[in-house]
């Protein structure tokens, strides 16, 4: 804590005045009194000048006339000194004093009772003093938990952006993926169209499906196919509706129509000429290959 003395400094108009004021302090102990100390006296009318001459004192008191010129020249000084020291009082001398005759006795209770008016108004000021520290503390401590909150937000912004830096990065994923599933759509649908193409005058011909006719004989007949030239050329004649011969299968809406017609080639087969047997593979083989296959490449185209 601060012991020293609250400096306390006077203004006063002129050197005389100087003279007045030092002979009326002789008598006065304000330091054993109040602690006290007059560190100086100013005489001066320059604002100038006295803002320099009170650069760091605890009261400054300003000393002049009581007359219309001394109160005008003393407002002045506290207009320009308020916001430079901690406490400023007028300080009144006598109207038409003369410096040679004045009491001292009246200036120095001047001076006293100007201290003790600016102590009294430090009472006052230090009840606003204690309730503006007691605000201070409390936007302090508002001010703390403010920061506190502010570093939770950081925090949590934090936390927020690393999580949707992530989702950005799925998000970019997923992009990529749907990109490269519509590529692959876009493949499947071209290959639908070729497809729908190419199936589209089996549909038309209701050929719906397709057998071995090694297999499906073996099946319908328990016996192995040894005349499959001749079933191919009878086919070939008698160009049943809805069934095709050729390259070792056979076509037909059903496996039940299918084996329905070789029983018909096969009773058909039954009556045939076996002296017509040669000449009929000999046709066979010209005609074979040509009939059946473009009956089977119409179909397929």
């Amino acid at each position: 804590m601060d012991n020293s003395p609250i400096d306390v400094r006077i203004i006063v108009e002129g050197a005389s005045d100087v003279e007045s004021v030092s002979r009326a302090m002789q008598d006065v102990a304000l330091g054993a009194e109040y602690h006290i100390t007059i560190s100086s006296i100013i005489p001066t009318t320059s604002l100038e000048i006295a803002r320099r001459a009170v650069e760091g004192a605890d009261v400054v008191l300003i000393a002049t006339d009581v007359d219309a010129p001394g109160r005008e020249l003393a407002e002045k000084f506290q207009n320009a000194l308020q916001d430079q020291v901690g406490h400023l009082e007028r300080m009144k001398f006598p109207y038409g004093h003369d410096v040679e005759y004045i009491d001292p006795g009246i200036i120095k209770d001047e001076i006293k009772n100007a201290i003790i008016r600016a102590g009294l108004s430090s009472l006052v000021n230090i009840k606003y003093f204690n309730e503006l520290e007691n605000e201070l503390d409390q936007v302090t401590d508002k001010l703390q938990e403010l920061s506190a909150e502010n570093k939770e937000l950081i925090t949590e912004n934090q936390t927020i952006l690393e999580n949707l830096q992530q989702l950005n990065d799925v998000n970019q994923q997923l992009q990529e993926e749907l990109q490269a599933l519509k590529k692959n759509s876009k493949t499947l649908k071209s290959e639908y169209v070729q497809l729908k193409s190419q199936y589209s005058q089996i549909n038309e011909k209701n050929l719906l499906e397709v057998f071995s006719i090694k297999k499906l004989w073996r099946e319908a007949f328990n016996e192995d196919l040894k005349e499959e030239d001749q079933l191919i050329f009878a086919t070939n004649q008698f160009k049943p509706d809805n069934i095709v011969v050729g390259q070792g299968y056979i076509s037909a809406q059903t496996k039940e129509a299918a084996i329905e017609w070789l029983k018909v080639i096969k009773t058909a087969l039954i009556f045939i000429d076996p002296d017509k047997s040669e000449e009929m593979k000999e046709d066979l083989e010209e005609t074979e290959e040509d009939n059946s296959t473009n009956r089977f490449q119409s179909i397929w185209d």
